[in-house]
This record gives structure tokens, C-alpha cells and sequence, in this order.
């Protein structure tokens, strides 16, 4: 399950066209004060029309494609930003200001097998006159097969669909799927914006309705801790509520903030737009050879509970791509510790990804190996392929001799230093050199036996 904008869970698989998920308890509360009992904040909170949306005015213009969405006008939009901004909330919004019928599903938990059930309820509604408005959280979980499925309903409007993603749409929906789609982008929150929500919250008769007030060191504290995030400052504020009362205070304090929210909850999103900043910022801190900015973002991913095994391929990736032959046993800790982080398991397993993070950061950097095999394979992509001579070619089976394969072949062993000084590349490639060794670390030793060998082989100078 995850969970939306103001802290509803969002993934019930829609087996059933008539599920709602948290969008549905959201339209608790419209007529009767009573059926807001039990729900957080964040979830009564929740705007219920696109003027109380806090932020986002970019996309709330008159005449804008929320604004004709909201009206009923059949389309389907991207909502691309990052988490508490809004994303599910514009989707709770369209669900209550449209006729049409609205079904929600999480790409985390919906496969191929309920989305058709969804479209074909879908087509069956539409032969009665009755649209579907299909809301898909985090979209870009969706493997290619499941976003092909919503494509043909996309294209000939079976269904209005709204889908939320954290994630670059660019990168994880298809050119298809999002070129028939309005793409949205939603802004992080400014801690003004936060601040309207707190004030709201503090009066409106869903919220606290004037029960405390919230000092200006307090709120500082809160809009700090948030991070941008509405659905955590709502929660911080109605925790810290809970404290004030507990000591039978109605103004909430810094002390009481604090006391009520243990630490500020990192701002680090595993699976959206901070995920691959954080890793990013990671890998370059490694090729850049600072130990210490390594050792701060593998901490950040560590302490937000990203996957140990993704920190392990990615260095294993990089002890090839961006150290090399300048240190062969680059490679070699790296795989050590992916095996180590798979057999114990975490949280012992830092230590062990501390380890060959260190030591991937102080090592001498090369990119020759992946120049290398990437200039190889740009020649072949180009065509640059030619005959393979002759003496290279398979002599094992019958017949080949009669072809020439094999005749005129030396054994390198068979030669000083153990290299036979014969034809080795096509002809068309004679002058190809790939790998172009640094004179950083280890590979500076490799340079020289390379130039020794070309002499050796008939390509080198003198």
C-alpha cells in the first residue's frame, strides 16, 4: 500500500470496478460533521474544490486543463511531481466535481488482469452514457505490457485517466501513452504555502477549530521538519496537538513539536525524483574521489531504507565503468560486498557497503574500460565489421581446411613472450585502438606493457 497526498492509504487492487480506495473516504465528511470521526487530519483536511488547493497556482487558471477536467471535459492528464504536493488531492477534486463514475487503482498492486476489468466495466458504463474517470497512482510502477493495456482506452476515450508519478514521466511511461496525455508538472510546496494549510487546519470546523494556537517558533519548527511536504506537516501538527492536550495546554510550543515528533523525516524519496538524485549525487562523489559526500548520501540512502542490493550494483557498475584497470580489485571489493550485503543482510550490511565505498573513493580513477568496449561497439553498431582473416577463422570442422580456415595460424605460446606477431583485427579495423590506457594507478604499468605489446604485434612506433 502507499499512501496519498493527506495520509489516505492508496492500493486496492480494483478487481472490481466499484473500488474506491482512499479517494472514496475521502468524500466522507461532505454533509455530516459526524463522519469525520477517526480520520487524520491530512484526510479531513483535504481540499475539496480546486480553489482551497494550496499551491499550484501555474496549473489552476481559468480555463486551464485542470479547471475544464474538473468541469467534466473528457482527457487524460500526468500529474508529475514530488510527494505531498497535491497529486492525489487534484484527483480527489476531479472525483467529487464530475458525474462521471471514478475508480482508483495503484500501479503497486494492480496488475494487467484488474486494469481489464476496470476498461471492460468501462466500456460497458460508456454504452449507457456514464464515463469513468480512471485515477492510477504511481503510474511509473506500471511495466510497459500493463501501460500498453490503458493505451487503446486512452486513445479513443474510453476512460478520462489521471495518473500520479513521482518519476520523470519521460523516463518511465511510454512515448505512446504519454503523447496522448496532458503532461502536468507540480511545484514543491514554499513553506507559505504549508503555513495557509496550518492556519486552515488550526480553525477550519474538519480540523482543530480553534481548540489551539501555534506559536511562531513553533510553526517555524514544523515547516522545517515538513520539508515542503503538506501530508507530514498536517501530521506533525496534529500530533503535537495530541501533546499539547495531553498536558492540558491549548497553545502548541517548540518543546511540545519536538517532544511530539521524534526527528524530521528525511526528505528522500526511494521511489521517485530524490531517488535518483540522491544515487546520482552518490556515484559522482565516487568518481570525484570525495570519501566524505560518499559516505553522507550512502548514509541518506541507507537511513531512508533503500534497497542495499541497488547500492551494491551500483558499485560494481562503477568499480568497472569508472576506476578500471587502474585498480583491478576495485571490482573485485565491489562484488565482495554486494555478496557480503546478500549473506548477512542489513544492518550489518553497511558496514560492509561503508567499506567498499571508501575504498571505491580513494582509488585511482580510469574510464578507459568503458571508452574502450563503448568505442568497439560504436564502430560494429556503424558497420565497421569486416571478414575475419582467414587464420583466425574455425578449422575444427570437416571441410574447412578446404576453405583456408585455420592455414598460416600461430600459436601464441609457441613464441618469445607469448605473443605471435600476426593479423589479429579485420582488415577494414587494422587501425582501430580501443582501449587507451591512463597513467592513473595501476593502469600507468598497463600502459607499458601495451606499448611494448604493439611493437611486439608489428602497430607500435620503432
Amino acid at each position: 500500500m502507499s499512501e496519498d497526498l493527506f495520509g489516505g492509504l492508496v492500493g486496492a487492487p480494483a478487481t472490481q470496478p466499484t473500488t474506491g480506495g482512499s479517494l472514496a473516504d475521502a468524500r466522507r465528511g461532505d454533509d455530516a460533521e459526524d463522519d469525520l470521526s477517526g480520520l487524520p487530519l491530512a484526510v479531513r483536511m483535504r481540499p475539496r474544490t480546486l480553489d482551497e488547493i494550496v499551491g499550484q497556482q501555474h496549473l489552476l487558471a481559468p480555463g486551464s486543463p485542470l479547471r475544464r477536467l474538473a468541469a467534466g471535459e473528457p482527457m487524460s492528464v500526468f500529474l508529475w511531481g514530488p510527494p505531498g504536493v497535491g497529486k492525489t488531492t487534484i484527483a480527489a477534486v476531479v472525483s467529487r466535481q464530475t458525474d462521471s463514475k471514478f475508480v482508483e487503482i495503484s500501479a503497486v498492486t494492480a496488475g494487467v488482469k484488474e486494469v481489464r476489468a476496470v476498461l471492460d466495466q468501462s466500456r460497458r458504463d460508456l454504452r449507457v452514457g456514464r464515463q469513468t474517470v480512471l485515477f492510477v497512482d504511481e503510474v511509473h510502477r506500471f511495466s510497459k505490457t500493463q501501460q500498453d493495456v490503458l493505451l487503446p482506452a486512452v486513445e479513443n476515450r474510453l476512460v478520462t485517466l489521471i495518473a500520479a508519478t513521482t518519476e520523470n514521466p519521460s523516463f518511465s511511461v511510454i512515448s505512446p501513452l504519454l503523447s496522448r496525455s496532458l503532461l502536468l508538472t507540480l511545484k514543491p510546496l514554499t513553506d507559505d504555502d504549508i503555513s495557509r494549510l496550518l492556519d486552515r487546519a488550526l480553525v477550519d470546523r474538519r480540523g482543530l477549530r480553534d481548540a489551539f494556537t501555534l506559536t511562531d517558533q513553533a510553526r517555524a519548527t514544523i515547516l522545517r521538519l515538513a520539508g515542503g511536504d503538506a501530508r507530514r506537516a498536517l501530521t506533525y501538527l496534529e500530533e503535537s496537538a495530541a501533546g499539547a492536550a495531553a498536558v492540558d495546554s491549548a497553545e502548541i510550543t517548540t518543546d511540545i513539536v519536538e517532544q511530539a515528533v521524534d526527528k524530521a523525516a528525511i526528505r528522500y524519496d526511494r521511489d521517485g525524483d530524490q531517488h535518483y538524485d540522491v544515487i546520482s549525487a552518490f556515484i559522482k562523489s565516487i568518481r570525484g574521489s570525495d570519501v566524505q559526500a560518499s559516505l553522507h548520501y550512502l548514509a541518506r540512502m541507507i537511513a531512508a531504507g533503500e534497497d542495499p542490493r541497488f547500492i551494491a550494483r551500483r558499485l560494481v557498475i562503477l568499480a568497472s565503468e569508472d576506476i578500471g584497470l587502474a585498480d583491478p580489485t576495485a571490482l573485485l571489493t565491489a562484488v565482495a560486498a554486494a555478496d557480503a550485503v546478500a549473506f548477512i543482510g542489513m544492518p550489518e550490511g553497511r558496514i560492509n557497503l561503508a567499506q567498499a565505498v571508501i575504498a571505491l573513493a580513494l582509488a585511482p580513477k580510469s574510464n578507459a574500460v568503458i571508452t574502450a568496449i563503448d568505442a568497439a561497439l560504436s564502430d560494429v553498431h556503424a558497420g565497421k565489421i569486416g571478414l575475419v582473416p582467414p587464420h583466425l577463422r574455425d578449422a575444427h570442422y570437416s571441410g574447412a581446411k578446404a576453405y583456408g580456415h585455420g592455414k598460416g595460424y600461430q600459436y601464441a605460446h609457441d613464441h618469445p613472450h607469448g605473443i605471435a606477431r600476426q593479423t589479429y583485427l579485420p582488415e577494414e579495423l587494422a587501425e582501430a585502438r580501443y582501449y587507451q590506457p591512463t597513467d592513473h594507478g595501476g593502469e600507468a604499468a598497463l600502459a607499458t606493457r601495451l606499448a611494448r605489446i604493439e611493437q611486439l604485434l608489428g602497430r607500435g612506433k620503432g
